[in-house]
């Protein structure tokens, strides 16, 4: 494992060079590439006309079928019937001449018979016309088109009849004629309309004549009045037409099935999908790999501009790519076995083990980042080898399944719980796919939806396992202190802690004391709690080594300092820093914890051995007198540093009150600041505030007053009996 982490820290330095980052980015474009270039490499299809297909072949994009969109137009366009035209003029017309004829006849009678008081003076002979005079007389008033269509009984009927008769003769008339006409009359249905117009002139009672007369003149006037429209016929095929919408083969459509026969339809479909173009094409390729480009160029912006810290970004950088090409070629495995097998093994992929493992190992920014990436590159790679038939449903059910892992993991208590997540997260997996079949509206048996809820449920538990098999691995090769090791070092059991335990219980409880102030502090500044707890607990190892030189280990026994010469003591007490980094070192602890036990006292000096030599040896050094440190890098290491005097100084304190604590807690943190402890390490000043306001908070609550019991030794009698 050694020659593995010494491997990975050879890259590392490489890395700093900008080739290397740029090399390093290409060979996982490459990679992405290559893995994907069987998934849009375009399809060619042996087919022939009136012979079966070999295989079942689906279209790879839409494209409009013309000729079965132009059958379509004509077929409309011969559905839509004439439109015909009511000429309601021809009704007023018709009425305005019938009414005109009677009038008209009116009148001669009017004109030829004399008044009843002057017929006895007036000559018979020379003032009454004869019939046939009147009638003559009538059709002058006529045009010749209207007398051509008026048989010759009529007019002799009309200028016999009297003026009352023709008026009686001419409101039945027209009534009857204006309803007929008012009603639809095609060129089939004038026969029937006049037919009509005589039955309800039927019931008029004038003289036979006079009737016969009217229905002739009303049987005259019923003529067509609806006419094709030209121009509405061609406006509504026009519509129709236009509302046509264009017939298409969508992408993934199947054209052909396998052994169906190869008919001419379905060679003109192939052949308008591109299938039977001999000609071969670079532009699924090229957006390849322009797709690859554009997303590699973003996430190298983000690394190299977002990320400050330069070991960091070049660890970070390493994890991604590891888990990023193991993510790839597990897809790549299970989308090659689901196509051999012609199912939807897809479901079973494990793509929430990437942004777990992102997730445990690097952060959450990150985390997201992997798997937006995963989900858009299986979108190709999970597309059945059909070329633009991007299957964006699996896509999304990675990129579910991912965040949803990131969440659940975000959770309190949950980031130790890997295989709890996972079941968790199969679970929301199974959800998840029966949403995306049901959307789709697709029709499975009950075995089929059981597989696919087994392999949704694969996917998470899967995912799961995998990380908790590959954490180790990371761990040991990037030197990454994960939050599942810390959890698995702070385990009561451990072999160090039992030791500290039994070998120095002072210690142990002042560890624990001080693990509980420091996890406090630093989640209130952001910082990592659970690594301050942990290397609380281990932060004086070394004074295993020695116990009973250390004040809170004697119990009621002589201080051993008391008979050894200052230098002595000096140097056993300092050696408890080195001691336990050297322990710790030996027993494999990740750097932090180490780092933890050698920098938690920093440079700080022995006052106490220090003036106690100064009075001694006036010549004494100030400097021989300090711990070796290195002084604290990591924010953790300070308030463990400040929480580790104040636990000291607080429990020696008799009758410790708030304003006290604070007090004392000031003072400690004013003095490191003043010793320049803090110089190496990024905390602010705002940070050390908030480190002494939650120090004081917590030191409050273990230290409060309590109630003093004057009569104690009969509480004592009591609590024995």
């Amino acid at each position: 494992m050694n020659r593995i982490q010494k491997f990975f820290t050879q890259i590392k330095g490489l890395l700093v060079h900008r080739f290397f980052q740029v090399l390093l980015f290409i060979i996982l474009g490459l990679f992405a590439y290559g893995l994907m270039f069987t998934n849009v490499k375009p399809e060619r299809v042996q087919v022939e006309l009136f012979k079966p297909a070999e295989q079942t072949i689906r279209s790879t994009k839409t494209v409009e079928d013309t000729y079965k969109t132009e059958q379509e137009k004509e077929e409309i366009s011969k559905q839509v019937a004439d439109v015909y035209s009511l000429k309601k003029e021809y009704a007023k017309n018709k009425v305005d001449l019938v009414s005109s004829i009677f009038d008209s006849a009116i009148e001669v009678n009017k004109e030829t018979d004399p008044d009843e008081d002057h017929k006895e003076d007036v000559d018979k002979k020379e003032t009454v016309k004869t019939d046939a005079q009147k009638v003559s007389i009538l059709k002058e008033k006529l045009t010749d088109e209207v007398n051509k269509d008026i048989e010759e009984s009529v007019f002799l009927a009309l200028v016999q009849a009297d003026e009352d008769e023709l008026k009686i003769a001419k409101d039945s008339t027209i009534t009857a004629v204006n309803n007929v006409m008012s009603s639809r009359i095609a060129a089939s249905d004038v026969e029937n309309a006049k037919k009509k117009v005589v039955e309800e002139l039927g019931y008029m009672s004038i003289s036979g004549d006079m009737k016969k007369a009217s229905t002739s003149l009303a049987r005259t006037a019923i003529i067509q009045n609806v006419f094709f429209d030209k121009d509405k016929t061609e406006e509504q095929r026009r519509k129709a037409v236009e509302s046509v919408e264009p017939i298409r083969i969508l992408q993934g459509q199947i054209i052909v099935e396998e052994n169906q026969l190869v008919d001419r339809d379905v060679y003109r479909q192939l052949e308008l999908a591109g299938f039977l173009d001999t000609e071969s094409t670079i532009y699924p390729y090229i957006g390849l790999l322009l797709f690859i480009f554009l997303t590699f160029a973003a996430f190298y912006y983000f690394f190299y501009y977002s990320i400050s810290k330069k070991d960091n970004k070049y660890n970070q950088l390493l994890i991604f790519s590891l888990v990023f090409i193991l993510s790839m070629a597990t897809m790549k495995t299970v989308s090659i076995l689901a196509d051999l097998k012609n199912s939807n093994l897809e479901y079973i992929f494990p793509g929430a083990m990437a942004a777990m493992l992102i997730k445990i190992l690097l952060n959450d920014k990150l985390a997201v980042a992997m798997i937006m990436l995963l989900g858009s590159y299986g979108t190709i790679i999970f597309n059945g080898d059909t070329p633009g038939n991007l299957d964006f449903s699996m896509g999304l059910y990675i990129i579910f399944g991912g965040l949803t892992a990131i969440i659940i993991l975000s959770r309190p208590n949950f980031k130790s719980k890997v295989l709890v997540a996972g079941l968790l997260l199969a679970l929301i997996n199974m959800a998840f796919v029966f949403s995306l079949i049901f959307i789709m509206d697709s029709h499975y048996t009950r075995m089929e939806y059981l597989y696919y809820a087994a392999a949704a449920m694969g996917s998470g538990v899967g995912a799961a396992v995998l990380t908790m098999g590959l954490l180790p691995f990371f761990e040991a090769g990037f030197g990454i202190l994960s939050s599942i090791k810390l959890i698995e070092l702070a385990n009561p059991n451990h072999p160090l802690l039992r030791r500290i335990l039994i070998e120095a219980p002072g210690t142990y409880h002042h560890s624990v004391m001080v693990a509980n102030l420091a996890e406090s502090a630093c989640e209130a500044i952001g910082s990592n709690g659970l690594l301050a707890r942990v290397g609380s607990y281990y932060h004086d190892i070394g004074k295993t080594k020695r116990p009973h030189f250390f004040i809170e280990n004697q119990m009621n026994e002589e201080n051993p300092h008391d008979r050894l010469q200052p230098e002595t003591s000096r140097d056993i007490i300092i050696a408890h820093a080195v001691d336990g980094g050297e322990m710790l070192r030996s027993h494999k602890f990740p750097k932090e914890i180490v780092d933890i036990a050698e920098q938690h006292h920093g440079t700080t000096l022995l006052k106490f051995f220090y003036h106690k030599a100064k009075k001694q040896d006036e010549s004494t050094l100030e400097s021989d007198y300090r711990y070796p440190g290195p002084r604290a890098v990591m924010k953790e290491v300070a308030v463990i540093g400040i929480a580790d005097s104040v636990e000291a100084a607080v429990r020696s304190m008799k009758h410790p009150t708030p304003e006290k604590i604070e007090e004392l807690v000031s003072i400690i943190i004013q003095d490191r600041i003043s010793d320049g402890q803090f110089d190496e390490c990024d905390i602010t000043m705002r940070e050390l505030s908030i480190v002494k306001h939650s120090l004081c908070e917590s030191l409050n609550g273990i230290f409060h007053s309590r109630i003093e019991y004057p009569e104690s030794d009969k509480l004592g009698q009591k609590v024995k009996e």
